[in-house]
């Protein structure tokens, strides 16, 4: 009985010193926050860019429109570089159960027969042997080790960090050979004439401050809670996005003149300094998200599209926690869709080492 007692009381004299305590009023016990302060070294400086999705734009910036925003961002000097794009490993989850995730393999993910043929090595191989590679990494690899790092990073399904390896490469060392046949340098050479924000911002970005990789922290296993929500989700949620007059949003006004003065002018810069104000996140969330959770109707799917969205921001975020998790301190670059970043910034505040870095500032 003393033990218990002496145990009992270790833990509560614990509680009180880190000021955890017992629930009151329904409030939780603990908030990571009040750790803050307390760790060794300095905290995690992340950085979220929210991004229109330049592939979709019916005009693509050039790199020399693109210039003056990768000029700040460069500034802010990160040493990760995460992207809203899917992991090899999620990808080979998608595919394993269709009926969970009924065509979102086809949607999101590349196939990697190609880099298994010319590599012998599935994704869970490219993986590991990627792990490896990095862990005895030259700070000045031959050409040779470059090319096989791309082909791996390919086997992988990670495209994006393949393209770092490619491009870091001089012109005249992209090359086949070292796992690179004729197929994957089509791809390879396919996906540095896209212009996806991952590859135009990332990308460019890690092969402009020597990066080895960047990191897919997108999550659509979500997707599960609508595919699960039943027939009348659909046409409900898209009932909903066609309602209530976004022209009369004085924030979203803003926003679609200034994307359409970038189309015109070329001022990304100024473009993406109005998609990351704090009013245009308020509106981007309000108008959409907030006024979901008003729907009514039986099925509340307002509730059930609110609940996909926060789950796979959550899942997200555990994403690019697991990115800097054995990197303490380190300045981290998160680039994703403008309606993500309220979500990534509030739950990433949430986190006992992370001081979240004002992106008007980065972009003034």
């Amino acid at each position: 009985m003393r033990l218990i007692w002496t145990t009992l009381l270790l833990v509560g004299a614990t509680s009180s010193a880190f000021g955890l305590g017992y629930s009151q009023a329904g409030k939780p016990a603990f908030d990571p926050r009040s750790l803050r302060g307390t760790q060794q070294g300095p905290l995690t400086q992340v950085l979220t860019l929210g991004s229109t999705h330049l592939g979709q734009a019916a005009k693509k910036p050039t790199a020399a429109e693109l210039a003056g925003l990768l000029d700040k961002l460069a500034a802010f000097k990160p040493d990760i570089i995460t992207h809203e794009g899917l992991s090899g490993e999620q990808c080979a989850e998608l595919e394993r159960y269709p009926a969970r995730y009924p065509g979102l393999f086809d949607e999101y993910c590349w196939g990697t027969a190609e880099a298994e043929k010319a590599t012998g090595l599935t994704v869970p191989q490219a993986m590991a042997a990627i792990e490896v590679t990095l862990s005895s990494w030259s700070k000045a690899p031959a050409a040779a080790a470059r090319r096989k790092l791309a082909a791996l990073f390919l086997a992988a399904n990670d495209r994006p960090s393949a393209l770092v390896q490619w491009l870091r490469l001089a012109p005249e060392e992209r090359t086949l050979g070292d796992g690179i046949d004729q197929p994957l340098l089509a791809i390879l050479h396919k996906g540095a004439k896209s212009s996806n924000e991952t590859i135009v911002i990332g990308v460019a970005l890690a092969v402009r401050l020597g990066l080895e990789r960047v990191y897919a922290v997108d999550d659509h296993t979500a997707d599960s809670i609508q595919a699960l929500a039943g027939p009348g989700f659909q046409p409900a949620i898209e009932a909903h996005w066609s309602s209530g007059g976004p022209e009369r949003v004085p924030a979203l006004i803003r926003a679609k003149a200034s994307e359409q003065d970038a189309a015109a002018t070329g001022n990304y810069l100024g473009f993406y300094r109005v998609l990351n104000d704090p009013a245009t996140q308020h509106a981007f969330i309000d108008f959409d998200y907030g006024r979901a959770l008003k729907m009514t109707g039986p099925g509340l799917y307002g509730r059930q599209y609110a609940a996909w969205f926060e789950t796979r921001n959550l899942r997200m975020v555990a994403n690019i926690r697991a990115a800097f998790g054995n990197r303490p301190g380190a300045r981290v670059l998160n680039i994703v869709g403008a309606s993500h970043k309220g979500y990534y910034d509030a739950y990433l505040d949430m986190m006992s080492d992370v001081q979240i870095v004002d992106a008007a500032r980065v972009l003034r």
